[in-house]
């Protein structure tokens, strides 16, 4: 048999974490540190969303010559379960951000706006990817990425299809960064579009990745903008689930083993409980101070399972494909604000 040598040996020894609960700790308290410290950033500076700051940190970390070894060996079980298990929590409680009557609000003729901004941002950034030649599951966590949530669907869609964690931190780091530039860009074009704050906030909403950056970008508007903007955002959310189910049964019909199983659940475990607290959430019997506690929860969590992500990373290989995934994350960044436009434009 081959030996393997390079980048790939050392991904696909990162893979197998020390043996029982107690190999995790290390890694564990590696990324409870890693999220302490991209809290003390966000809190330093307001426009660094937390969930950014702990991928560079878990990025940083895997590079730093004193820390890289322990990244690699002692930590890395526990930095894998992070990236792994804690990410599927985070999108459990994503659920709780969702209610359906929120979504019914909003009038069957921006539901099928929403729809079909993302199904074309999906569709043209899967093909884009593929003609562009990215390596692994980079093309499709992309596009799961930049047309429902960012990095919590980069992580639904990773663990579902058992993907690489380099495609995995590429992925997010590039829909980060579009979606920062979004909050910059974004505002500027309010006036010289014509839109109505409303109008605007159903823009960024169905346009914009991460809802952290739905939020700060649509308050540049007022209050009116960033109602209609969380609801069209959150009805982007829902779509999540949907979205896994159906790549779940395309790959049961490839034969594809998903996330370490031979024959990959129709509706894994993680989509369940994200339904189940959309529903909980819907019945309206749950505190403020609760959804409150589980949205930083939530946050938490998401940053813990990006800091775990990020220390997987290996820059040199990283650079090989950079001005591709750039073109498609420029291409696909333009693809869903002119399709979010028009959709908003014809709904009125």
């Amino acid at each position: 048999m081959t030996a393997l040598t390079g980048p790939r040996a050392r991904r696909v020894t990162a893979r197998k974490p020390p043996a029982g609960p107690a190999g995790a700790v290390p890694g564990l308290a590696l990324a409870a540190a890693g999220v302490s410290a991209a809290w003390l950033a966000h809190r330093a500076v307001p426009g660094l969303p937390m969930l950014t700051a702990a991928v560079v940190l878990g990025v940083a970390a895997a590079h730093t010559p004193w820390l890289a070894a322990r990244v690699r060996g002692s930590c890395r079980g526990g930095l894998t379960l992070a990236a792994r298990r804690l990410m599927r929590a985070g999108i459990v409680l994503l659920g709780l951000k969702l209610s359906l009557a929120d979504v019914l609000g909003l009038g069957w003729a921006t539901v099928v706006m929403v729809l079909a901004v993302v199904a074309a941002t999906f569709g043209g950034t899967w093909w884009l990817g593929r003609r562009l030649g990215l390596p692994g599951d980079q093309p499709l966590l992309i596009a799961a990425g930049y047309s429902i949530c960012g990095a919590s669907a980069i992580g639904a869609v990773g663990s579902v299809h058992d993907s690489d964690d380099e495609d995995m931190v590429t992925s997010v780091a590039l829909v980060t960064l579009c979606g920062t530039l979004a909050i910059a860009v974004l505002p500027l074009l309010h006036g010289p579009l014509g839109l109505t704050a409303a109008e605007f906030g159903r823009w960024v909403g169905a346009g914009v990745h991460d809802v952290g950056q739905v939020v700060a970008t649509a308050q540049t508007a007022g209050p009116a903008a960033l109602g209609e903007a969380v609801l069209v955002k959150l009805l982007r959310v829902a779509l999540l689930a949907p979205l896994v189910a159906v790549l779940v049964v395309a790959a049961r019909r490839r034969g594809r083993s998903t996330a370490g199983s031979g024959r990959p659940p129709l509706v894994p475990l993680f989509v369940v409980g994200f339904l189940a607290l959309v529903v909980l959430r819907s019945t309206g019997l749950l505190p403020p101070q609760v959804l409150a506690t589980a949205g930083a929860a939530q946050e938490l969590l998401l940053a813990a399972a990006l800091f775990g992500l990020g220390s997987a990373v290996h820059l040199p290989s990283l650079a090989r494909t950079g001005p591709r995934v750039a073109l498609l994350g420029l291409t696909s960044w333009v693809l869903i604000a002119t399709a979010a436009y028009a959709g908003v434009l014809l709904t009125g």
